[in-house]
């Protein structure tokens, strides 16, 4: 048995050093560098090209490395191969901190107050009195954001595909229940996994139910928006202001309009970033399993895609 890091786009060097203190008896290949493909049983995988799984013949699981597995073309992988992916418990305490920071920041007008610093204006204003914030997705992450901005005197609602019952938000479901609640909505939060049928969820049909007052804070991934609408409804103040952590191109390019629009805030994808050790603990853990034909432990349904 061997072990296949399909990382792209990043070093590493370190990350397979430390798999390797952990699994000493255990092959670890870096992509560019594997002799046998055929030996392959367990791939640790981010963005790894198409043309990589069909050399897989004896592939038995693929670990994410993230909480989402949104970069890993799950139609390319056999019935039988299992996915699974990161859960860090300190990531959704640091995203429920980062959310509920941004959402008081926008009802404080701190972005406004920083522009007016730039000009040396004095104009003080009153909070917004918008309280009410909604949640797209309410797995664990959406679940952990909810609680913490309840306990922050928010009203929070949530939205999911199918039912989920709550005693922290209001639980709303299917396409009539998001309707119902975008019209309530002060402040929107995306934390939807990323699948065909989220991919362009904030768009014109979308954004137009919101209130022209709402905010849009996303901290799932880039390609829920389509850029084009969001600035679109900004510039024609149909929406009053966006805070982003994650783009469809990363990192944003430089010519990117977001970067100078004043309704806009933007962070570099740093809203939750998971603990390098706590990570190879999992995946590492996952891989003895394997070895031992143990069941894995964060599987995903790889029909809905998370």
């Amino acid at each position: 048995m061997s072990v296949l890091v399909a990382i792209t786009g990043r070093d590493n060097t370190k990350l397979i050093a430390k798999m390797q203190s952990q699994l000493p008896n255990i092959q670890i290949e870096q992509l560019d560098d594997c002799q046998d493909f055929a030996s392959v049983e367990f791939v640790l995988a981010w963005n790894a090209p198409a043309s990589l799984w069909l050399k897989l013949i004896n592939l038995k699981a693929v670990s994410s490395f993230g909480a989402g597995v949104d970069s890993i073309d799950l139609s390319l992988l056999p019935a039988h191969v299992e996915v699974v992916r990161i859960v860090d418990k300190q990531l959704a305490n640091d995203m429920a901190e980062y959310v509920l920071t941004h959402v008081l920041a926008q009802k404080l007008r701190l972005k406004e107050y920083f522009l007016k610093q730039q000009q040396s204006e004095w104009k003080p204003k009153r909070a917004y009195k918008h309280n009410q914030v909604s949640i797209l997705g309410f797995g664990e992450l959406g679940q952990a954001c909810a609680y913490r901005l309840a306990n922050n005197g928010f009203k929070v609602s949530a939205w999911s595909r199918s039912p989920k019952i709550s005693t922290i938000a209001t639980h709303y479901h299917g396409d009539d229940g998001l309707t119902q609640m975008l019209e309530q909505t002060d402040y929107l939060i995306c934390l939807l996994p990323l699948t065909s049928n989220t991919k362009g969820i904030i768009n014109q049909q979308l954004l137009k139910q919101l209130p022209e007052h709402a905010v849009l804070i996303n901290v799932a991934r880039g390609e829920h928006v389509v850029e084009a609408d969001l600035l679109d409804v900004l510039n024609n103040a149909r929406l009053r202001a966006a805070t982003l952590d994650v783009f469809a191109s990363e990192p944003l390019p430089s010519e990117h309009p977001y970067w100078q629009h004043p309704n806009i805030t933007l962070t570099p994808h740093c809203a939750a970033l998971s603990d390098l050790d706590s990570v190879i603990e999992q995946i590492a853990g996952n891989i003895l399993r394997l070895q031992a034909k143990q069941p894995l432990h964060n599987s995903i349904n790889k029909i809905q895609g998370y």
